[in-house]
C-alpha cells in the first residue's frame, strides 16, 4: 500500500525524490491504478488510497500536491477525479453566512420537463420521482438519483443543480422526495425518517432489475446522506455490481450529536425552522388520517429531539429517541460500506459535526474518499467562482461519478 512519504531531519535531493516518484507510478501503473495529473491508466475503481507528491517536482506553488489513485483493474477508459480546494465566497466566510445563503441565492435551471414517476418501496407507499432522461435507450446512460434532506424536496436547488450539473454531462437525473415531502401526503400512510433506508434500496434494485440500468449512482445531502450511506453499508462485501457509487454532502451519520448540535444557542434559527416544518407536516397528516394519528393530545415540541421522542419514535416502534438514533445513524455500520463512495462535510457546518464524521470511522474506510474543507456551512459551499463552478460540491458530486463509471 502506499504511504506518505515522511519528514527527515536531513532533506533528500531532488535527485532521490524524484527516482522515489518514478518508483511510485511504476508501481501504481503495474498494478492497474490511475493518478490525478499522471498518465490515464484504465481501472475499474473499488477504493482510494492517496500519495503526497513533492511540489517541487510538478511545478506547484505549494508544498505538496494530492494524488488521488483508485484501486482495481485494467481495460476501463474513465476520467480522473480532479478536487480543487474549495475557496469561499468573500462575503460567506462565516459558517451561518454560507449555511443560510442558498435559501437567498438566486439560481435559474435548464433542465428539460421531467417525467413524474412513481417507485412502489412497500406494500403501501410510493415515492414520486422526477425523471430527466438523456434521448435514446434509457438503460445506455448511468443515472444518478438524488436524495433531499430534512424537510427538503425533489425541487431543493441543490437536488436541481446536481441534476442539471449530471445532465449536461450524460446522466439521467432522478430527484427524489421522500415520504410524505413535495406534496405527496396522499402517497404513504406514514412519515419519513432518517432510517428508512430500505426505500431506496428499492429503488435502486427497481432501476437495476426492471429499467436495466448498469451503472447506478445515488447522492444525499444531509438527512439524505445518512440516508443513501446506510443503504450502501447494509448491502456490505454483497452490493449490486450496478451500483457503482455513493456521493454523500454534509451526511448526518449520528443523528444525537446532530440533535445535541442544534440545541445549541448559536442553532436556534435552525431549530426553530425545522420543528415548525416538522409539526406542520405531522398536523397535515393527522388531519387526513385522524385514526392513526394523535393531534390534541401532544406535549409541546420545542427542539427536533423533542419531535423524534414523541412523535417519531412511537410512531416508528422506537422506546425514544434516544433508541430511534442508535438504530436510524449510518455511524454504526460505516465500516461495512464497500461501494464507492464520496464523502463531502465542512469543518465548520453548524450542526453536523465534523468530530462525528471521524468517530464513525469515515477517514479510516478505504472505500470512502473524505472531502473536508474548513469553510463551506451545511451543505452549502458556494465559492468566490462563477457559473457552474460557484456550487462546488455539486460539481465535485459530478466529477466523483465520472472517476468511477464505467
Amino acid at each position: 500500500m502506499l504511504r506518505k512519504t515522511r519528514a527527515k531531519t536531513k532533506r533528500p535531493s531532488r535527485l532521490l525524490l524524484g527516482f522515489k516518484l518514478i518508483h511510485q507510478i511504476e508501481e501504481i501503473v503495474h498494478r492497474g491504478y490511475f493518478i490525478v495529473g499522471a498518465r490515464l491508466v484504465g481501472v475499474k475503481l473499488t477504493s482510494w488510497m492517496d500519495v503526497t507528491v513533492p511540489a517541487s517536482l510538478v511545478g506547484k506553488s505549494c508544498s505538496t500536491i494530492r494524488v488521488t489513485v483508485g484501486i482495481g483493474y485494467r481495460g476501463c477508459p474513465r476520467m480522473p477525479l480532479r478536487i480543487e480546494d474549495f475557496e469561499p465566497h468573500l462575503v460567506l466566510r462565516g459558517a451561518h453566512m454560507m449555511t443560510v445563503a442558498p435559501v437567498f441565492w438566486p439560481r435559474t435551471f435548464s433542465l428539460p420537463t421531467p417525467e413524474d414517476r412513481l417507485f412502489q418501496v412497500d406494500l403501501e407507499s410510493r415515492l414520486l420521482a422526477h425523471c430527466h432522461w438523456q434521448p435514446g435507450e434509457r438503460s445506455d446512460a448511468p443515472v444518478i438519483v438524488i436524495v433531499h434532506g430534512l424537510e427538503g424536496s425533489s425541487n431543493s436547488d441543490y437536488s436541481r443543480g446536481i441534476a442539471e450539473a449530471a445532465f449536461r454531462r450524460g446522466y439521467n437525473a432522478i430527484r427524489m422526495n421522500q415520504r410524505t415531502c413535495g406534496g405527496t401526503e396522499s402517497l404513504a400512510p406514514t412519515l419519513y425518517n432518517s432510517g428508512m433506508s430500505s426505500d431506496y434500496r428499492a429503488v435502486c434494485e427497481e432501476l437495476a432489475n426492471d429499467d436495466g440500468f448498469k451503472q447506478i449512482f445515488f447522492v444525499g445531502y444531509s438527512m439524505g446522506g445518512n440516508l443513501v450511506l446506510k443503504m450502501a453499508a447494509e448491502y456490505g462485501d454483497s452490493f449490486p455490481q450496478s451500483l457503482r457509487g455513493i456521493c454523500a454532502v454534509c451526511p448526518a451519520v449520528d443523528l444525537a450529536a446532530c440533535a445535541y448540535a442544534l440545541e445549541r444557542w448559536e442553532n436556534q434559527v435552525y431549530q426553530h425552522h425545522f420543528v415548525a416544518s416538522l409539526m406542520d407536516r405531522y398536523r397535515r397528516k393527522a388531519i387526513s388520517m385522524p385514526k392513526r394519528y394523535v393531534q390534541n393530545k401532544l406535549p409541546p415540541v420545542r427542539t427536533v429531539r423533542q419531535f423524534d421522542d414523541v412523535i417519531t419514535a412511537p410512531i416508528f416502534g422506537y422506546r425514544d429517541a434516544h433508541e430511534y438514533y442508535e438504530a436510524a445513524s449510518a455511524k454504526r455500520i460505516l465500516a461495512q460500506l464497500r461501494v464507492p463512495t464520496l464523502l463531502i462535510t465542512a469543518k465548520d457546518d453548524p450542526f453536523v459535526p465534523y468530530s462525528s464524521i471521524l468517530a464513525a470511522g469515515a477517514e479510516k474506510n478505504p472505500a470512502i474518499h473524505l472531502v473536508a474543507p474548513d469553510h463551506g456551512g451545511h451543505c452549502a459551499f458556494i465559492s468566490n467562482k462563477t457559473g457552474p463552478a460557484r456550487f462546488w460540491a455539486e460539481q465535485l458530486v459530478v466529477n466523483f461519478c465520472d472517476s468511477v463509471r464505467m
